[in-house]
């Protein structure tokens, strides 16, 4: 991922926070490997820097036959390690102490039992002239086994040495100073400690002179490809241990980091970047797209075909048009409403009590069909997709995690959230009263008729003189006939109306209603879908952080 820039000042103290801070977020999410060497430098810095600040630990590695045990006598100014043309000489780490005081918890840290006392602690030097002022500080000089050496063990001591001391001194011959397994294994993963690696070509003395600068230009240019820079400490330096040829030189500079006491805060510090370079890899490039409102209607509309809620809004609008129908239809054929079951109440969604508990509230919705699953699974995933956009494939894949981690619950959620949904299924509107009204006004027209004709056609088969019923001027028909033609016509029409108002109504309460239900899938998606993945991006906000802090200012 792409480090953020953080202030230009970062102690070391200041990378670790940042690095395991970074760890703990990583893990789980990262490639365990990058998690566990994060993990084991934040160690190695916890141990080295509760042990002794005031020593020095200068490692010499050299492959077999490079002269380093001989260069180390060199350098101690005492025959320490056993030289001999056997090889490999060194089978343990040797250690040479100057400054005793505070050495012993360091040397137990390091798993070296092979200790030798060669003078009291360093005070030499640190600048030119007679007014240069002098520091003192312990250093370790140690005499590791050969790291080409056949015996396992031997490697095994090299390896594991070579990550806790805190200066690297590689001692080379003129016939093995290219040696793949030096460059590969080795110097090349160690590059970034460049400011503490020395490279010391031994065994000056094999070489004519005329040789020795092709020698070096060669061996600079080895390293040079490794990693290391060309100048400064770990520019090559050629040396005899036999003759003594620059071996004061060698030993003046191996004091001189001693006495700063740099080396080791110098080596922990490239260890700790180092790790944090190694987690923003596996991290991958790039930051998140995040939350978008986009992202959120999408994700909301895959839930609303998956919660069903356009099968309830439907339910909802005949629910509304058969309760119209009872209220609004003709009176002599509304008993037959009464043979249809209200939509809503076969899904037992109706209004609940402001009290009641939704949390108990249950639909009679028939589980989620495939169709419905796939909407809810590709909306979740298009969602954990599209916000991720942009991260590496780590995060993304975690940010998908988190999308489904809910994935079990979300159908009985989905049901909760129309259950709970306040719609006022059962209200009435006040246009039926009106409608109800005029169709019992045209009923008791229709009946009064009917009763009135039936009355003149009992009279007359009885043979009872009555005067002809009244008529209305211009219609031919008498009134009670006029009565019933009209109370039909009026119902009639009252009832047609009413059903295209009730059809307009429906949709709109229809209308409304998805809108709520809208809203209550929106608040269950934002806890079930949403909250998990606003986690997820967070914790890559403070994992980018970290980094950012971890590797501040070091390109």
């Amino acid at each position: 991922m792409k480090i953020r820039t953080r202030q230009p000042e970062a102690t070391l103290s200041d990378r670790i926070k940042g690095l395991a801070q970074a760890a703990e977020l990583a893990d789980g999410r990262l490639d365990q490997e990058a998690v566990t060497a994060a993990r084991q430098a934040l160690d190695r810095a916890g141990e080295r820097r509760a042990l002794s600040a005031d020593h020095t630990v200068v490692g010499f590695f050299g492959a077999t036959g490079s002269g380093k045990s001989t260069l180390f006598n060199a350098v101690v100014g005492q025959d320490l390690a056993r030289t001999a043309a056997r090889r490999p000489t060194t089978s343990q780490p040797l250690a040479a102490i100057r400054g005793e005081e505070g050495s012993e918890a360091l040397l137990d840290w390091l798993d070296v039992s092979d200790r030798h006392v060669v003078g009291p602690a360093l005070s030499i030097s640190t600048g030119k002239g007679r007014r240069a002022s002098t520091t003192s500080g312990g250093l370790v000089l140690l005499d590791l086994p050969d790291f080409d050496s056949v015996t396992r063990e031997h490697r095994d001591i090299v390896d594991r040495m070579v990550g806790l001391v805190d200066v690297v001194v590689w001692v080379v011959d003129p016939q093995k100073y290219a040696d793949a397994v030096l460059h590969q294994d080795f110097v090349q993963p160690l590059s970034r400690h460049g400011a503490v690696t020395m490279v010391v070509l031994n065994q000056a003395d094999r070489l004519a002179p005329s040789d020795l600068p092709n020698v070096l230009a060669s061996l600079r240019e080895l390293l040079a490809q490794d990693g290391l820079p060309t100048s400064g400490p770990s520019a090559p330096v050629a040396v005899s241990a036999l003759t003594g040829e620059g071996v004061p030189d060698l030993r003046e500079r191996i004091h001189a980091i001693a006495a700063h006491r740099a080396a080791a805060g110098q080596r922990l510090e490239a260890d700790v970047i180092h790790a944090g370079h190694v987690l923003a890899e596996a991290a991958g490039e790039g930051d998140p797209r995040g939350i978008t409102r986009e992202a959120s209607e999408h994700l909301t509309s895959g839930l609303v075909r998956a919660a069903g809620v356009d099968l309830i809004a439907d339910a909802a609008a005949r629910s509304y048009r058969l309760r119209a129908g009872k209220h609004t239809g003709w009176i002599a054929t509304r008993w037959l409403a009464n043979f249809r079951k209200d939509p809503l109440k076969r899904l037992h969604i109706e209004s609940h009590d402001k009290g009641s508990d939704p949390s108990v509230h249950r639909t009679s919705l028939p589980p989620m069909n495939a169709s419905q699953k796939a909407s809810a699974d590709s909306a979740v995933r298009n969602y954990a997709d599209a916000v991720s956009e942009g991260a590496g494939a780590p995060w993304r894949r975690s940010v998908r995690v988190a999308a489904r981690s809910n994935e079990a619950r979300l159908p009985d959620a989905l049901d909760q959230a129309v259950a709970r949904t306040k719609f006022s299924a059962r209200s009435a509107s006040w246009w039926w009263i009106l409608f109800d009204v005029l169709q019992w006004i045209a009923m008791a027209m229709t009946v009064l008729g009917l009763l009135w004709l039936l009355g003149l056609f009992a009279a007359e088969y009885f043979q009872i003189p009555l005067p002809p019923p009244p008529t209305v001027e211009g219609f031919p028909l008498p009134v009670p006939t006029l009565m019933v033609i009209t109370g039909v016509v009026v119902a009639i029409f009252l009832a047609i109306t009413g059903g295209l108002i009730a059809s307009v109504a429906s949709r709109m309460r229809a209308s409304r209603l998805r809108r709520r239900l809208g809203e209550s899938v929106r608040e269950t998606a934002r806890e079930l879908v949403e909250s998990p993945v606003e986690r997820e991006l967070e914790a890559h906000r403070r994992f980018g952080d970290s980094l950012a802090l971890t590797t501040a200012h070091v390109s």
